[in-house]
This record gives structure tokens, C-alpha cells and sequence, in this order.
């Protein structure tokens, strides 16, 4: 029957096979020695014997300009940024500053009062179109139609039915792109 190696054994051959693993892995073939010192005498400087050079003085011969060495020129390289983006503007900014030129001053007074603040009274249906009626907080009537305008966000009266008037409201997405918004304002019911 073999023999079974013992515990302490086995750990011990483990550890040799796991630092062999690490020095294969991290790239370690060989061990190398540092450098030994080369003894060669150094030659000893008199700074007396020496005159010392002035740091910022001018030579007194320029060195003569040899034939054989070739002139090198850099490549000279410009930029048009015409037709391009500014990578350091804001198209955010533009945005804002398109938004702020399109606000105009409001005309009439239901165009100074927000939509929930009017509530509708009555439509009044009649051969040359449908009228309507609104209160405003105050308890002021005023009479609209199609086309006039209403509200703070430029709004317009797009349509006056038989039980609603829709209000349409323009206005300009995160892309610039203009959308419509409709707003019913409904009669209130009888009951």
C-alpha cells in the first residue's frame, strides 16, 4: 500500500507550486543581480583653473552654417471653422433666446387671463357661426368665437361646438419644432 504524504507536506509543496504561478504569471523568468560599482578612478576638477561663463552672454563667433546639413521646415496647418458647429455654445441658450423673440405683448384682455381661469357660461349656435360665452374671475362676461384669441400662451379659439369650445395653443418642443395643444372648456352640467 502507498503512503499517504502527510499534511504538512502536501502545504508545503503547494506553496512552491503557487510562487512558481505568481512569478509565470507577473512574467518573472530569472533574477537578476543589481550592478556592481565600477572602481575606476574619477579625475579630480580645479574649479580654480576654469573660468566660470557668464550665463547670459552672447557667443563671440556664430558657428559656421554647414552645407551638408538638411533645412527641416514644419508643416504649416490651418483651421476653418467656417460651415462648423461651435463645440463651446450653448444650442440651449439659442433655444431660449428664440423662445423669448416669439412672446409677444397680449392685445386683449382674455389674452392677459390664464384658461383656468374662464369658465365657460354659454354657446350661442346661429347661421353666420357658433359664439360662446366665458366669465372670467372677476364674474366679467366676454364673448368669443372662432379665431379670437384667448389665454396666456397664445391661444386661439379653434372651434365652438354645441357642448365645448376648444381652445388650440401653440408652442415649441426641446427640438424647436412647433406642436398644438388643444384644450376643451366644457359646459357645466345641468344636473
Amino acid at each position: 500500500m502507498a503512503r499517504r504524504p502527510s499534511n504538512r507536506v502536501v502545504l508545503i509543496e503547494m506553496r512552491k507550486m503557487s510562487c512558481v504561478a505568481v512569478l509565470l504569471f507577473f512574467g518573472v523568468t530569472s533574477v537578476s543581480s543589481p550592478p556592481i560599482a565600477s572602481a575606476v578612478p574619477h579625475e579630480v576638477i580645479n574649479k580654480e583653473s576654469r573660468p566660470m561663463k557668464k550665463l547670459f552672454e552672447a557667443p563671440n563667433e556664430p558657428a559656421p552654417a554647414q552645407a551638408s546639413d538638411p533645412v527641416v521646415t514644419a508643416a504649416k496647418y490651418s483651421y476653418d471653422p467656417s460651415g462648423k458647429t461651435d463645440p463651446f455654445k450653448s444650442f440651449i441658450a439659442e433655444q431660449e433666446a428664440v423662445e423669448e423673440k416669439g412672446v409677444r405683448k397680449p392685445r386683449t384682455y382674455l389674452e392677459t387671463l390664464d384658461l383656468s381661469q374662464l369658465e365657460l357660461i354659454a354657446i350661442i349656435s346661429g347661421p353666420k357661426g357658433n359664439w360662446a360665452m366665458v366669465r372670467d374671475s372677476k364674474g366679467v362676461g366676454h364673448v368669443i368665437q372662432k379665431g379670437t384669441p384667448i389665454g396666456t400662451n397664445s391661444g386661439t379659439v379653434y372651434a365652438v361646438t354645441e357642448k365645448e369650445v376648444i381652445v388650440r395653443e401653440e408652442y415649441k418642443d426641446f427640438r424647436g419644432t412647433v406642436q398644438h395643444r388643444d384644450i376643451a372648456k366644457k359646459l357645466p352640467s345641468l344636473e
